[in-house]
C-alpha cells in the first residue's frame, strides 16, 4: 500500500449543484445529509431511483459559495445530472457539469485548492479539485485503484453496474453513505426496510489469489455454480459483491470459489460491520434478488 501519492482520476467527473436552495434540494434527494460535508471532510452518498437502486454514488463537497460538487463516476455523471434536473422543479438551483478535474491523494494535505478528506475510510486519503493540468501528479490512477482495492472499498459502476445495486449491496450503510435518521429522500422506504428487516444479502467481499486476477467482469463460480462477476481487481486482489448466504453454504461444505477458473480466497473486508448470515433463520422479504 503506497504511503503517499497524487493521481488524476480520469474515471471521475464533477456535477455542480449551486444556488440559494442547493442544500435543501439535495437533502430531499440523496441518502446523506448535506451538513455532513463540512468543508474539511466530504460526505458520501447516492441518488437513488424510487425503487432504491443507485443511479450514482458520489462524494459530496461543500464549496465556499454555498454550493456543492458531486464527485461521481464518469460513467454515471450524465445520468446523475439528468435525474437531478428532472427533480429540480421550482427549486432555485443550477445543475451543471464542472470543468474542474478530480485528483486523489494520500499523505500531507495540499495547501492550495479545494481539498476534502474521504469519509469512507481513514486510510483512503483526500480529494483535490483543481483546474485540469494545474496540479503535478506523482502516480497514475492505477495506484489509487490498487489502494482502494487493497482496502476492499467498493464503488458503484466499478463493482456493480449502476441502476443494478442497492446501497446495501455496496455497503454504503457501513461506509457512512446512508443517514438513517435524515428526512425523506428518493428511495428511502426501500433502503430503510432492508436495514430494519435485515434483508440485505449481497455484500462486498475481498478476494485474493496466488497469481494476478483477470480483468473486471470475469465469472465467479461457487462450488461450480455461477455466482456473480469480479468487480475491481489489481494484481492478485479483487472485490466482488456476492450473496453471503450462498457463499457461506458453499464454504462450509468444502466448496471452492473460482474466478475464471482460478481458485481464490474470500474474506469480509476488515472494516465490515456486517458478518456472515445466520442461515438457520428463514428468509424474509427479498428485495435484493
Amino acid at each position: 500500500m503506497a504511503d503517499s501519492f497524487l493521481c488524476r482520476l480520469e474515471s471521475r467527473s464533477l456535477v455542480e449543484v449551486a444556488g440559494p436552495e442547493a442544500s435543501d434540494f439535495l437533502d430531499r434527494m440523496i441518502t446523506q445529509k448535506t451538513e455532513a460535508a463540512d468543508g474539511r471532510t466530504a460526505a458520501f452518498g447516492a441518488l437513488l431511483t424510487p425503487q432504491g437502486k443507485i443511479i450514482s454514488d458520489f462524494l459530496l463537497i461543500r464549496q465556499k459559495n454555498g454550493g456543492f460538487l458531486l464527485d461521481a463516476p464518469t460513467v454515471g455523471a450524465p445520468e446523475l445530472r439528468k435525474r437531478l434536473t428532472m427533480f429540480k422543479l421550482r427549486a432555485d438551483v443550477t445543475i451543471d457539469a464542472s470543468p474542474l478535474a478530480v485528483y486523489a491523494g494520500r499523505g500531507a494535505l495540499p495547501t492550495e485548492g479545494l481539498v476534502a478528506l474521504d469519509p469512507r475510510h481513514p486510510d483512503l486519503g483526500w480529494r483535490l479539485y483543481a483546474a485540469e493540468g494545474g496540479v503535478t501528479t506523482t502516480a497514475a490512477e492505477a495506484v489509487w485503484q490498487a489502494h482502494r482495492v487493497a482496502l476492499g472499498i467498493p464503488e458503484a459502476g466499478a463493482d456493480l453496474p449502476l441502476l443494478d445495486a442497492f446501497p446495501h449491496d455496496l455497503a454504503m450503510d457501513s461506509l457512512h453513505g446512508v443517514d438513517f435518521d435524515k428526512g425523506c429522500y428518493v428511495g428511502q422506504e426501500i433502503v430503510s426496510r432492508m436495514r430494519y428487516r435485515g434483508t440485505a444479502r449481497r455484500r462486498p467481499v475481498a478476494l485474493s489469489a496466488e497469481s494476478d486476477l483477470p480483468p473486471a467482469g470475469a465469472e465467479i463460480l461457487i462450488g461450480g455454480r455461477a455466482a456473480g462477476h469480479l468487480g475491481s481487481a489489481s494484481g492478485n486482489r479483487g472485490i466482488a459483491v456476492l450473496r453471503l448466504d450462498r457463499l457461506q453454504d458453499a464454504l462450509t461444505t468444502g466448496g471452492v470459489v473460482t474466478v475464471d477458473g482460478q481458485a481464490v480466497s474470500v474474506a469480509l473486508p476488515a472494516w465490515a460491520d456486517y458478518g456472515w448470515p445466520d442461515t438457520s433463520k428463514p428468509d424474509a422479504s427479498k428485495p435484493d434478488d
